[in-house]
């Protein structure tokens, strides 16, 4: 009876707290659905990865099964070559990216937490903010300008011969050497001042007390920002660095595919345009198929692995 009794109030107390959170259930239905459809059902075309697959084909099950030839296809031969090889290079990249993001944004943050001018704060920051809505391919056409020679508009051939640190115009698209760096300079632009409001927020939450009590033990600046700040946001810092370390194999497509050419090819060619390239365009879906599952597996580990890791050393968890 008494079991019976406390179940029936545990059905209660889930139905009513449902019930008063009604509104918020209601508001995330059309995300939850947005999910599913572009993110669960999807998963379904995994089969393509088994198959011999032919649009022309109708039905899935009336399909060519191969079983595991296309995973075998993916890592030997000129293709597996290829593939090797856009997979360093999306991982270099990708790296690059997410230390060189990581560190500016905190520092950033940590700066614009220091001004005491209101007005000149903002603008910083609307300033900071601004290129995170510009698309890809205006990035890219303004990348590309940029960096072209000082007759196309290259303001920065145009400043490096200026500052005689160099003699003639680089051809900064042309040599493989500098993609990389071109790749992480582009998403440090476009994305610095957007990827701060997050620690901005975690900053505003920190104490004023603790500055209160650093200020009376005579603390300067740099010892706060060492000592209390940066403390006080490791928890957000680690949740954003395992969540990144998720997306490692998520280097972009668009700054790569349109500054991309044949003769930065070897060092501008990622996962993603592998597919693209290999898989879609020349109609063989089955090894498109197979990159993307790789790609989701090997991101599932590695969150997995960071979470893990973090708890194990008494960091947040993303769960």
């Amino acid at each position: 009876m008494g079991s019976g009794a406390a179940t029936n109030t545990r059905k209660r107390s889930f139905w009513s707290v449902v019930s008063g959170q009604r509104e918020l259930i209601l508001m995330s239905v059309p995300l939850l659905l947005y999910k599913v459809l572009f993110s669960y059902v999807p998963i379904g075309g995994w089969t393509m990865a088994f198959q011999n697959f032919k649009p022309a084909i109708r039905t899935w099950y009336k399909q060519q099964w191969v079983g595991f030839d296309n995973f075998v296809k993916l890592f030997t031969g000129l293709n597996g070559e290829r593939f090797i090889r856009d997979i360093g290079n999306t991982l270099a990249q990708s790296l690059l990216t997410l230390v060189l993001g990581y560190v500016c944004s905190i520092v950033l943050a940590l700066l614009l937490n220091e001004v005491k001018n209101i007005g000149f704060k903002r603008v910083v920051q609307n300033i900071t903010y601004m290129p995170h809505f510009l698309s890809w391919i205006i990035v890219a056409g303004l990348v590309s300008t940029a960096l072209s020679v000082p007759t196309s508009g290259g303001i920065i051939n145009t400043v490096l011969m200026g500052l005689h640190i160099i003699d003639t115009p680089i051809l900064f698209l042309a040599n493989p050497g500098y993609f990389w760096g071109i790749v992480a300079g582009s998403h440090l632009w476009k994305e610095l001042g957007w990827n701060t409001i997050i620690y901005m927020a975690a900053i505003t939450a920190i104490d004023p007390a603790l500055y209160e009590a650093s200020d009376m033990d005579g603390a300067n600046r740099y010892q706060k920002m060492w000592n209390i700040t940066l403390p006080c946001i490791k928890s957000t810092i680690v949740i954003l660095l395992i969540m990144s370390i998720g997306n490692v194999l998520e280097a972009g497509f668009e700054i790569q595919y349109f500054l991309g050419n044949g003769l930065i090819v070897e060092k501008s060619e990622t996962i993603d345009i592998f597919v693209l390239r290999y898989g879609i365009q020349m109609g063989n879906f089955s090894l498109a198929t197979v990159a993307g599952m790789f790609k989701t597996v090997i991101s599932i580990l590695l969150i997995t692995g960071a979470n893990f890791i973090s708890g194990k050393l008494g960091e947040e968890k993303l769960i």
